[in-house]
């Protein structure tokens, strides 16, 4: 019970700590929210009046309003009632209503290629450290070489092959904005999200399929050092039962953690493979966010991030004390 206490307790102080620091840092940045917000309407031709310059802190949730402490205060309360300001950027829109449009395309894009780098990775990883010293080793070096390049890098060589010069592909966008004037759940719709999310997500596949293959490798050849393996062996069993049952489930349990960990780490998404594809996602959103200076905006989508990481973290701690008393006495 002390160990889940400690968790909780260290949790608790890590939320408000990122919590703060998203109120803070983008505070130390040059310009000011409503400043942006109304040097557009003076370049727009409307007259700027104190009253106007009132109404525009109000509607930018007080965010220049008052003494950093009372700005602080104002910010802790909006966001445990789920007000995180309006937009400068995106005028008038909540930034709540932003990033829940942008969300679920990142989440759907990054979280379906990050499984699927995942699968092949470990796949191909238990294979080749099974199959070590064989021409299987091969697949290390190929895919730590495509993994050392920048993910951008592939991302414009898959967009000049496929898209330029044989025009298989689109270049840009989420779906056929032509046909769809708004997403809707329809087969057609989905089947034109997966024509365009393909390179976005062989782009991910790619870049990250190598760090899973060759870590499951390593951790293949030395669990078939193990006793129990020998032991396996020794007893006369299958060597597809050995694979299976002994090496490859006990090889997996860290690339698990670790994968548990990545799916975290999707919510922020690929923001230059989304800039590079002009795909609809939380990269986009935050990049036009910082080039707004969107403040409510850039606090939304780091909050965001932030407590998804932290969740994720939180409840890989809990099933491992869980699973493991060694990390209830450690922790």
């Amino acid at each position: 019970m002390k160990y889940y206490v400690r968790r909780i307790t260290f949790y608790l102080i890590t939320v408000w700590a990122a919590i703060t620091l998203n109120f803070v840092l983008p505070r130390l940045t040059p310009g000011d929210p409503a400043e942006i917000m109304l040097a557009k309407l003076a370049r727009s031709g409307v007259q700027i009046t104190d009253q106007l310059v009132r109404s525009v802190n109000l509607l930018l949730g007080g965010a220049t309003e008052g003494s950093l402490w009372d700005q602080y205060v104002n910010y802790l309360g909006k966001i445990f009632t789920g007000d995180l300001g309006v937009s400068i950027t995106s005028y008038p829109a909540p930034v709540v209503d932003l990033i829940a449009k942008a969300l679920p395309w990142t989440i759907g894009l990054v979280g379906i290629a990050t499984i699927i780098a995942f699968i092949l990775g470990v796949g191909l990883g238990a294979w080749a450290g099974w199959k070590r010293g064989t021409w299987a080793d091969n697949l290390v070096p190929a895919t730590t070489l495509i993994q050392s390049i920048p993910y951008f890098w592939i991302a414009l060589l898959l967009l000049y092959i496929f898209s330029v010069k044989l025009q298989w592909l689109p270049i840009f966008g989420g779906y056929d904005v032509y046909s769809f004037a708004n997403p809707e759940l329809s087969w057609a719709f989905i089947s034109s999200v997966v024509y365009y999310g393909f390179l976005p997500a062989l782009t991910i596949v790619l870049s990250s399929v190598g760090g899973w293959l060759l870590g499951m490798r390593n951790m293949m050849v030395t669990t078939l050092a193990e006793d129990y393996i020998t032991t396996a062996e020794a007893k006369g069993l299958r060597p597809r039962r050995i694979f299976t049952a002994y090496a490859a489930r006990n090889a997996g349990l860290p690339s698990i953690a670790g994968f548990a960990i990545s799916l975290a780490f999707v919510v922020s998404g690929s923001i230059v493979m989304e800039q590079v594809f002009s795909y609809p996602g939380i990269g986009m959103l935050l990049i036009r966010a910082v080039q707004g200076k969107d403040y409510a905006l850039m606090q939304g989508i780091f909050l965001v991030i932030t407590l998804t990481v932290l969740a994720a973290n939180f409840l890989m701690d809990i099933f491992y004390g869980f699973i493991d008393p060694r990390a209830r006495q450690n922790g």
